[in-house]
């Protein structure tokens, strides 16, 4: 059992969550993951590990309420507990001094997007940070960002703050000042990735998506979080969770996610139905 220490909304929808998890945190790497399942009756899920403590013994998590067990562990205060925790999982980013890296992060993507961020700056490389989001009502984490970035550049698809647009346009920007980009690394939305590989992939910027297929065990038996690489099936657990971004078939990717939409929402719905009935 795990003991929830601290669950914060960050925003209507989004949480950052501090969970106790000795173990994890010791042996955590930025660009890792867990898998949780809260309690006997729940589905497994994969969640990016945001930050740890390994003095306390603590991970953090953020999430964004899509479905049922999102909604159900955003229910759960401090003193509960999640049954179980898998982790830390994946291959951790590869964090070197490439010199200047750009890391774009969207929606909550930007909870991925921190830790390689402050990984990436502590190796010595210039960190030019851009992060967006639907609207300023769901931007997250600008100030952490700040904090581990030379600069920092933040768009609102509504232009409600920051450039009007898509993160896409401000690295197009950022690329066309003449600004020499040795890597890139795109966390968000996967249409959002497809589209900044897409826009990279003429300039020969190297870049790395983090891929959030649909996962059952997290192990690499299953086969659920298969993923075409280069014309080659991959496992997002265990060989990712990061690819070359001009590599993944994003088509296959989207495809692949959309095969249980009216269930989770029919299961969100009943899951609604019971909590308004107790």
């Amino acid at each position: 059992m795990y003991k929830v220490l601290e669950t914060t909304f960050l925003q209507e929808i989004i949480v950052r969550m501090v969970i106790e998890a000795p173990e994890i945190a010791r042996k955590r790497k930025a660009g890792q993951f867990v898998t949780l399942m809260i309690d006997d009756k729940g589905e497994r899920i994969p969640l990016t590990i945001v930050d740890s403590d390994s003095e306390k013994g603590t991970i953090t998590i953020i999430f964004q309420i899509v479905g049922k067990t999102t909604t159900h562990l955003a229910s759960l205060k401090k003193g509960n507990y999640i049954m179980h925790i898998l982790g830390p999982l994946g291959h951790p980013t590869e964090i070197e001094n490439f010199g200047t890296a750009a890391i774009v992060g969207g929606g909550v993507g930007i909870g991925v997007a921190y830790p390689i961020a402050a990984a990436l700056k502590k190796a010595g490389n210039k960190v030019i940070s851009i992060i967006g989001a639907r609207t300023k009502d769901i931007l997250i984490l600008e100030d952490e960002m700040k904090a581990v970035s030379d600069e920092l550049l933040v768009s609102t698809d509504d232009g409600s703050y920051g450039f009007c647009g898509f993160t896409s346009q401000v690295l197009q920007n950022v690329i066309d000042r003449g600004q020499k980009l040795d890597i890139v690394y795109a966390i968000g939305p996967v249409p959002m990735m497809r589209v900044l590989a897409n826009l990279t992939k003429p300039y020969g910027i190297k870049t790395i998506v983090s891929l959030n297929p649909i996962m059952v065990d997290a192990t690499g038996m299953c086969g659920a979080c298969r993923v075409s690489v280069g014309g080659k099936t991959k496992f997002g657990c265990v060989d990712g969770p990061e690819f070359d971004g001009h590599q993944v078939d994003f088509a296959l990717l989207m495809s692949r996610l959309r095969m249980y939409c009216d269930e989770e929402r029919q299961a969100v719905q009943h899951y609604r139905c019971e909590c308004d009935g107790k």
